[in-house]
């Protein structure tokens, strides 16, 4: 048995049943779409932000538009990896661009999936491990791991990451963080995880940080300036990417460093600790049938800082916290874009540990039912989204 194939054997049960949930998916939302009279492909490959990512791979930067506001949407807001996919995917394929997205979307929605296996089984057990995986599948909008965006290749790269840095693997850990970089802004969270693991390993701050009991560092065996010296070269590697891309921006943008919050200011998005949103929920409460949709956000929000906390309390690594916090807190504290806040959670892929380990618990009958359930309910979901409103 190669080295692979125990590790894949482990994480078949997981696989299988993620990919059975986005077949679920997938087929309800052609019928659904059908019904109305619209393409499910166009749905997933040429809609919304599909369309930034495939005008990047076709015909590269510098194309914007000019609303009559005054706004300037320029596709300089889209980081580079999935458009460079898809360029490869056409010129090794009889592909479209819009066609290689999907397909690298798809596949990286599996790694993505057996990276979500690899840390929660590392942490908790293969169990848990499984009931993660369903879990990431059957979320509300998880649909859109099976769309031409790149939350899922970006959860891929942020999960093997993570995995890579709880075994001691730090070189491999600073390259997948480098393109985590590379293929959307939240990458920053990734090299927080790394930059902050690295320090505590440093400093000799492992056991009160929380890592001495699910790091199996690898180069163990190594000696100590070995050892530092691999977690060093992760830790300058991972960086790389996303400063190196936001720093292009701005020497094309002529307005230095801070050239990309210029064009972030141009889609009316930036960080301001939540007070839009706030204001948002604020304003849903002006009417009653507006003011459900209030208690809903309240709820929801209340329920990812809950489950933070609850794996805070069950003394989830160090590195894991760090990725989680910083993903939530650019996902809630944006300041535009209200509607895709549940998209841009769904890399944090640690706030599901808690139900994941609530589940594992259930006999296996039991929890097959209640993730079928939930699969069927979020399958419905997702094909009336897409045929709504769907991402913004």
């Amino acid at each position: 048995m190669t080295d692979l194939e125990a590790p894949l054997r482990r994480a078949a049960p997981a696989l299988l049943g993620y990919a059975a949930v986005r077949a679920l998916g997938l087929v309800v939302l052609a019928v659904w779409s059908a019904a109305r009279g619209k393409s499910a492909h166009t749905l997933l490959t040429a809609r919304w932000d599909a369309l930034w990512y495939t005008r990047v791979a076709d015909l590269g930067y510098g194309y914007e538009v000019r609303l009559p506001n005054g706004d300037v949407h320029s596709n300089l807001a889209f980081f580079p990896l999935l458009p460079w996919l898809e360029r490869f995917m056409h010129a090794v394929s009889p592909l479209s661009y819009a066609d290689g997205g999907l397909v690298v979307s798809l596949l990286a929605s599996l790694a993505a999936a057996w990276g979500i296996f690899a840390v929660a089984e590392h942490v908790y057990g293969r169990r848990a491990g499984v009931c993660a995986v369903l879990l990431w599948a059957v979320l509300p909008v998880g649909i859109v791991q099976s769309m031409a965006y790149s939350e899922s290749l970006f959860t891929a790269l942020a999960a093997w990451s993570l995995y890579a840095v709880l075994t001691g693997r730090w070189p491999t850990a600073g390259v997948l963080a480098l393109f985590a970089g590379l293929t959307r802004p939240v990458g920053l969270a990734v090299v927080a995880a790394l930059w902050v693991a690295g320090i505590a390993s440093f400093v000799g701050a492992a056991s009160s940080a929380g890592l001495t009991s699910f790091v199996r560092d690898r180069s163990a065996a190594l000696a100590p300036g070995a050892r530092n010296w691999r977690c060093a070269l992760g830790l300058v590697l991972a960086p790389l990417g996303a400063a190196g891309y936001v720093l292009w921006v701005g020497h094309r943008t002529g307005k230095g460093p801070l050239g990309y919050l210029d064009v972030q200011a141009g889609w009316r998005n930036g960080f301001d600790g939540g007070a839009a949103f706030a204001r948002f929920v604020g304003e849903k409460f002006t009417s009653f049938p507006s003011a459900l949709a209030g208690v809903g956000l309240i709820v929801g929000v209340g329920l990812v800082v809950w489950l933070y906390v609850v794996g805070v309390r069950q003394g989830q690594p160090l590195p894991l916290l760090v990725y989680t916090g910083v993903v939530t807190a650019l996902a809630l504290c944006a300041s535009s874009y209200f509607g895709s806040k549940p998209r841009l959670l769904m890399p944090a892929f640690p706030l599901l540990f808690p139900l994941a380990l609530a589940l594992a618990r259930l006999r296996t009958s039991r929890s097959a039912w209640v993730v079928s359930g939930v699969a069927v309910a979020s399958a419905v979901y997702g094909a009336f989204w897409l045929n709504g409103t769907g991402p913004p």
